[in-house]
């Protein structure tokens, strides 16, 4: 009897896929359900080989109709999975849109040692299944052991849930909550990511000089890298630099496969874009010439894909209908009581970066606090107060260089590392030292003090923006929707909801901040 290939036989006591290249004296066949490294030669003169089928159902095999279906769609699909060229299709929880498939197949094609890939689709397009589908065909083709997915803290927790319920992994949270319990798992001389093969961990958890060590010797073979672009250089501060020494370091490896997902491959600096390419392959470190250059923009289109929604809506006969995003800004006027304490403010913030008689250091204090009172301002006068009765962040800076780094994070909505989903706190605008309490000093701090109290005598009757919330908030409410309203500040957050519990007797108003334990603050959320 002959076999096709693509065939399913049985011999040795198992199901076997029949391979092209074989005759009626040789089969090559492969495991079914297994790995291309079990590929193997069975001779037919040699060994017994039939046709693999089901065993003839008896008595105790009643069922319905149902579960028979179920029972052939899992056969077809699990005989799919090692006879087609795509071999995890059976093993994921989610149906890939044929756009998806792009990144994918070049990751396939490449001719190079390892895959490295910069998916850059927009938003909501779906690198996260593009890039786990690349993960998961390797894992079942058996070229990877081990897998690492470096995120920002913030996105750990997705990802995990991604891995787990989509692509059948059993991904393990690396972040600085979880870390010290699964570290007690651990043998003596045994590493955590060689203790777990696949792992979730956050970027500014292992970027630290002592944990990044030991990532960097027990690193696995794949590595996906989340929000790629803050992984690079560029001028935006340590914190991207730490990132960008460990990332730097992984793809010094040839062998390893890397995938860089972000949905802003450019964000303005040309430095940092050009290291972000050359992670991709360093013939490609000077990327200023790729749009010139034809043989340098073929070399990156190896390496490079990326897709707005309006490229991908129809793609292969194939449409993909995106949600629309309606916008629209609802302008309002400052109340006179409002406005004047905005211009008390604006004048004082003029008053003190005005000041150059004392030193650098001193003045970036002065330049940070200003503004960062100003936008509290914009935000709502309880985020006025809490800013104008705070000292500032930037007090703390040793030099000037650093008063703007602490600057940036807080006014400029630049996150730097683990705790970065608490400055949503307010910065502070009193820059008086502690020990500096006699003259000027106390007339700036008293006068602080007295624009806080104006701030606090502004109320719901008084503040425009917050009449115009509560107008919109409430149309929603009327039309069936359940708003959610984001504020930049805990304190204008605190303020918003303590206003709308108020005048909103029959809605249930519920604030989460980053004040919360994360596991309340997700209760709430759900």
């Amino acid at each position: 009897m002959s076999f096709a290939a693509g065939s399913i036989v049985k011999a040795r006591d198992r199901d076997w896929i029949v391979l092209p290249g074989s005759n009626d004296d040789l089969l090559k066949v492969r495991p079914l359900g297994g790995s291309s490294v079990e590929t193997t030669a069975i001779v037919r003169t040699l060994e017994p080989v039939e046709e693999a089928s089901f065993a003839p159902p008896g008595p105790h095999d009643v069922g319905d109709y149902r579960s028979a279906q179920l029972l052939r769609d899992a056969t077809v699909l699990g005989s799919r999975n090692s006879a087609s060229a795509i071999r995890c299709f059976s093993r994921i929880n989610v149906e890939p849109r044929s756009y998806q498939l792009v990144p994918l197949l070049m990751a396939l094609k490449s001719a190079e040692e390892s895959i490295r890939l910069l998916v850059a689709d927009g938003v909501g397009v779906g690198k996260t299944i593009e890039a786990l589908l690349i993960a998961r065909e390797l894992w079942d083709r058996g070229e990877i052991e081990r897998l690492a997915v470096l995120c920002p803290p913030a996105l750990a927790e997705q990802w995990h849930r991604e891995m787990v319920e989509k692509f059948q992994f059993d991904a393990t949270l690396v972040l600085a909550s979880t870390a010290p319990k699964l570290e007690r798992e651990v043998h003596t001389g045994e590493s955590l990511f060689e203790r777990y093969p696949v792992t979730v961990v956050s970027l500014d958890y292992i970027k630290s000089q002592r944990r990044r060590q030991e990532f960097l010797r027990t690193a696995p073979e794949f590595v996906i890298v989340d929000e790629a672009h803050t992984c690079v250089t560029g001028g935006q501060g340590r914190s991207h630099h730490m990132r960008y020494e460990v990332v730097g370091a992984l793809a010094e490896d040839d062998g390893r496969h890397m995938v860089f997902a972000t949905a802003t491959p450019h964000t303005g600096s040309q430095g940092a874009f050009d290291a972000l390419i050359g992670l991709l392959n360093p013939r490609l470190k000077d990327a200023r010439g790729t749009v010139t250059d034809e043989t340098m923009r073929k070399r990156l289109a190896n390496h490079f894909v990326q897709r707005r929604r309006e490229d991908i809506t129809r793609f292969l006969d194939e449409d993909t209908r995106f949600p629309n995003r309606e916008e629209l800004e609802s302008t309002y006027r400052l109340s006179p009581e409002y406005k004047k304490l905005f211009d008390a403010a604006l004048s004082y913030a003029r008053k003190s970066v005005g000041d150059t008689e004392r030193g650098s250091r001193d003045h970036r204090v002065r330049w940070w606090s200003a503004l960062a009172l100003l936008r509290a301002l914009g935000s709502s006068p309880a985020a006025a107060a809490a800013t104008l009765r705070n000292r500032a962040a930037t007090l703390s800076a040793e030099s000037a260089d650093a008063a703007d780094e602490i600057g940036r994070r807080f006014v400029l909505d630049q996150e730097s590392g683990e705790d970065s989903e608490v400055l949503d706190t307010v910065a502070g605008s009193d820059f008086t030292e502690e020990e500096e309490q006699g003259g000027s000093e106390n007339r700036e701090r008293r006068k602080l003090l007295e624009l806080a109290r104006q701030a606090d005598r502004i109320t719901f009757n008084t503040d425009n923006k917050l009449q115009g919330a509560l107008e919109i908030t409430s149309r929603l409410l009327q039309e069936g929707f359940n708003p959610i309203l984001f504020c930049r500040y805990i304190a204008t957050a605190d303020y918003l909801a303590t206003s709308l519990k108020e005048r909103l007797k029959d809605t249930e108003v519920i604030c989460v901040t980053g004040e919360l334990p994360p596991a309340e603050r997700e209760a709430r959320i759900q």
